[in-house]
């Protein structure tokens, strides 16, 4: 390659240093009938990675160099005498290409977007209230928007795609952690994850790399909508997990759009409990034997599939005793010419075909595409003061193909990271909420995932699992969004231990 010239290599000198855009924010909330003063820290952060010398020198560094732009918004309540006892919780949402618009102003941060009280679309435009249930009188909150999401992005010259993948994900975010915590001094300070979806995924390969890594060391981490066994939720031929673990959501859905027999109508809970026997005993057994299955066995699995999902008996055996998610999602309420939704099964969609055989689009992802992608864009620059023109990538393709390059020939498996992590620091506790109507993480496939952890059982009283009648995003469903606030400060504070002098802010 031919040399550069002198030209080229003083405009290189003279190309400015990329660097964090921060404003901050000052605000307060009543919560509990309390005030709470909070600044807001709005901005990018940008992540550097040690460059080594070549040749002679390998080894030696040659200095840091920018690979990417991470934007965040962090809540710190003000006149706290002692920070080391304010724990510090970071967010993110899943995906993969999910920004932490979801968790940030749905359930955790001190403004929400108002939804109708069971979830639903309001009529646009679309406004932010107070969050009366926010975590903030709690814990200080910081969400973080992964590369190539919100406004965060690869800097010029490095390639975005290299943030695309489960490994690089997972450090640039720890790597994240890392830094801000370093730069805010709150390295003593009870440090906290809470990961929805994918993000759950994430929360449980940090719990490992932030341990292995960096020596931090957590007190909590809580899994909204968990998935730490992709084996639980792939149908794949040949992986008959899936449609096991799957059916109380199924029956969970019949029951709420009441297409069940009037007897598994009258109580939720007794229906999932019949269920959920049926699917790991004679449903597991029945799809073990394959082709093995006696006519008379397989007769009776049909009609008690059928039951338990209000599909009919001969869509169910011309499944194969096998029903996918995406065809229940359009069977269902075919007759009524409707769907249900993937994330939130309680929401119903119209499909211009009525006879096909997955559905158009999912409307529980709709109903909050437009509310979250509004009032965020008003509320970063009207309320936090940051401006860039850049899209703020709520929902983004950009990230795919995702790369497992890590666990290729495998599915994804981050509970054993998980399991390790707790063996390793015994007072890590984990919580994980869950919903009845969500196909996406079904409750009872976490429910699997957890009683196959292989966590000796001195440690089984460091998890908690609660469950709530809405979908993934549970928080969306005001009674639920009470439950959970409740539910995540009892574990907060749960996780921390107590002093005879404790007075925690």
């Amino acid at each position: 390659m031919p040399e550069k010239d002198n030209n080229e290599k003083k405009n290189e000198e003279a190309k400015p240093e990329l660097k964090d855009q921060i404003v901050e924010t000052k605000h307060s909330i009543t919560l509990g009938g309390q005030e709470i003063k909070y600044t807001v820290t709005t901005g990018t952060i940008v992540l550097k990675e040690e460059a080594e010398k070549k040749g002679d020198k390998a080894g030696e560094s040659e200095g840091e160099k920018a690979k990417a732009s991470v934007f965040f918004v962090a809540y710190m309540r003000d006149e706290v005498a002692d920070k080391s006892k304010r724990p510090l919780t970071f967010s993110f949402n899943g995906g993969p290409g999910s920004s932490s618009v979801w968790l940030h102003l749905g359930l955790l941060g001190p403004r929400r977007v108002v939804m109708t009280d069971i979830g639903d679309l309001p009529p646009p435009p679309y406004t932010l209230v107070d969050n009366e249930f926010s975590l903030l009188d709690v814990t200080d909150l910081v969400f973080i928007d992964p590369v190539s999401t919100g406004f965060s992005r690869a800097v010029v010259g490095e390639k975005a795609k290299e943030f695309h993948g489960f490994k690089k994900d997972i450090e640039s975010v720890g790597d994240f952690i890392r830094l801000f915590t370093t730069r805010i001094q709150r390295w003593t300070s009870p440090k906290f994850l809470i990961g929805e979806s994918y993000g759950t995924t994430r929360a449980a390969g940090l719990s490992g790399y932030l341990q292995e890594r960096h020596g931090m060391y957590l007190n909590g981490i809580m899994l909204v909508s968990s998935i730490l066994n992709f084996a639980t939720a792939r149908f794949d031929t040949g992986n008959d997990l899936p449609y096991i673990l799957f059916l109380p959501t199924y029956a969970s859905t019949a029951w709420y759009h009441k297409r069940l027999a009037p007897e598994l109508q009258n109580d939720l809970q007794a229906t999932l409990r019949e269920v959920e026997n049926f699917a790991l005993g004679e449903y597991a057994l029945a799809l073990s034997k394959g082709a093995a299955l006696s006519t008379d066995e397989r007769t009776t699995i049909v009609r008690k599939l059928a039951r338990y999902t209000g599909l009919s008996a001969d869509y169910v055996d011309r499944a194969n005793l096998r029903i996918e998610i995406h065809r229940f999602t359009k069977e269902l309420l075919r007759d009524e010419r409707r769907t249900v939704g993937r994330l939130d099964s309680r929401f119903k969609g119209i499909d211009r075909d009525a006879v096909g055989e997955v559905h158009e689009y999912d409307p529980s992802l709709t109903n909050i595409m437009g509310p979250y992608t509004a009032t965020f864009n008003d509320y970063v620059r009207g309320e936090l003061k940051f401006e860039t023109d850049l899209p703020y990538e709520i929902l983004t393709p950009r990230v795919q193909p995702w790369s497992y390059g890590t666990h290729e020939n495998q599915y994804v498996n981050v509970a054993e990271t998980l399991r390790e992590a707790m063996t390793i620091n015994p007072h890590l506790r984990v919580h994980i909420a869950n919903g009845y109507f969500d196909f996406a993480t079904p409750y009872f496939a976490t429910q699997y995932t957890f009683n196959h952890l292989g966590l000796d059982p001195t440690l089984q009283k460091n998890i908690s699992l609660t469950y709530f009648e809405a979908g993934h995003m549970m928080y969306i469903h005001l009674p639920s969004l009470a439950r959970l606030k409740d539910d995540l400060a009892n574990f907060v504070r749960g996780a921390i231990p107590a002093t005879p002098d404790d007075k925690r802010p």
